[in-house]
């Protein structure tokens, strides 16, 4: 095997700290052939989809490429903008307000970037960049509050794969989840007493995250309760009582039994009931995206309204607002303590020959 490394490497060339936040990605453009590759890619992983690999492999390829493009395609046209995919511009947002931050109180010795999980910027290619520019120490945060398999380990997994080739592996740090972190939980209930202030409160608050199949709760994923634990402090800040608000899981995909309740069928519900204004807001997207504009904004929307209800408002997300900013910096500099590089990456030949070094 061939291990990477750094071609011409300086060996006193002065050691940084890395800093990557990464998402799950977006297809490069909304088109069949855009969301064909994504879709490929994103429903490939194991993680994600856990099937027996061949028969997955018949079902992907056979059908589900076949079929779905077109109809996610259509979607994201409806939520794109002359920047691209709102998850990237938002990502791109967050990234350039946290390397503003921790630039700004470390200097050049921290280098902050961001990658995608599927598509582009790929994990590889910014690790790469990352080691070239002398990085020898990093810490990975995942923008998935809640941990889940499917998404926090997913990451690993491909920064694993990476590190796996290379000749020199970075001191690592990889935050796995934050959905009960203080500055997170006062940043969402802030958001959400915004919107209050100008659109008033409405009968119930519906946390809607994305939902896993059953099978992964029943396995041990925690994800399930992180999210409910979100809801809670987040409720707690707030004031609400259990019967001001829900806890829900929407995006289902294929015909087995996903975690309940559902967004949409408790939506309705709630019409059916007599409850005429709802409010809905998405803790586990830490940037607005196809599944909270398009899903929650407009689909479940609808939903509700055609149950009889009359006034739906979607919280977006807290993006690159200023303390969700502050909130993730934090986190990061609670990950990055003892990592203050003040030397050389190594001595310099010179020098590691005064020490008895061989020629």
């Amino acid at each position: 095997m061939k291990y990477q490394g750094t071609a011409n490497f300086e060996h006193n060339s002065k050691a940084k700290i890395g800093v990557l936040i990464t998402n799950l990605g977006t297809p490069e453009a909304p088109t069949k052939s855009g969301l064909r590759k994504y879709l490929k890619q994103f429903l490939s992983d194991p993680r994600v989809v856990e099937v027996p690999r061949l028969l997955w492999w018949f079902i992907l390829n056979g059908v589900i490429l076949n079929i779905r493009p077109s109809r996610s395609a259509k979607a994201y046209q409806g939520v794109w903008t002359e920047q691209g995919s709102p998850l990237m511009v938002h990502t791109q947002n967050q990234h350039a307000a946290l390397k503003k931050q921790l630039t700004k109180e470390f200097g050049e010795q921290i280098l902050v970037e961001f990658a995608m999980r599927y598509g582009q910027p790929a994990i590889s290619d910014v690790i790469e960049s990352m080691q070239q520019q002398g990085v020898t120490k990093l810490v990975v945060l995942p923008l998935y509050p809640q941990y889940s398999a499917a998404t926090s380990a997913s990451t690993f997994d491909a920064i694993s794969d990476d590190f796996k080739q290379r000749r020199w592996l970075p001191d690592f740090r990889f935050i796995s989840h934050y959905h009960d972190d203080l500055n997170y939980i006062k940043a969402l209930a802030n958001k959400i007493k915004q919107h209050w202030q100008i659109n008033g409160q409405a009968e119930k608050l519906v946390f809607s995250y994305h939902g896993v199949p059953q099978k992964y709760l029943d396995k041990g994923d925690p994800y399930h309760c992180e999210c409910y634990k979100t809801s809670r402090l987040v409720a707690e800040q707030l004031g609400l009582n259990k019967d001001q608000y829900i806890t829900a899981f929407q995006s289902r995909f294929g015909r087995e039994e996903w975690i309940k309740p559902y967004t949409d069928a408790s939506l309705k519900s709630f019409a059916q009931q007599g409850i005429k204004f709802v409010q809905v807001v998405c803790p586990g997207f830490s940037a607005d995206c196809l599944e909270t504009i398009e899903e929650i904004g407009e689909e479940n929307r609808d939903y509700f309204l055609e149950a009889g209800g009359e006034k739906f408002e979607y919280i977006p997300a807290l993006n690159s607002d200023a303390e969700h900013i502050d909130a993730l910096a934090e986190i990061i500099k609670s990950n990055i303590q003892g990592w203050q590089v003040t030397q050389d990456l190594a001595l310099t030949l010179e020098q590691a020959k005064s020490y008895g070094a061989t020629e």
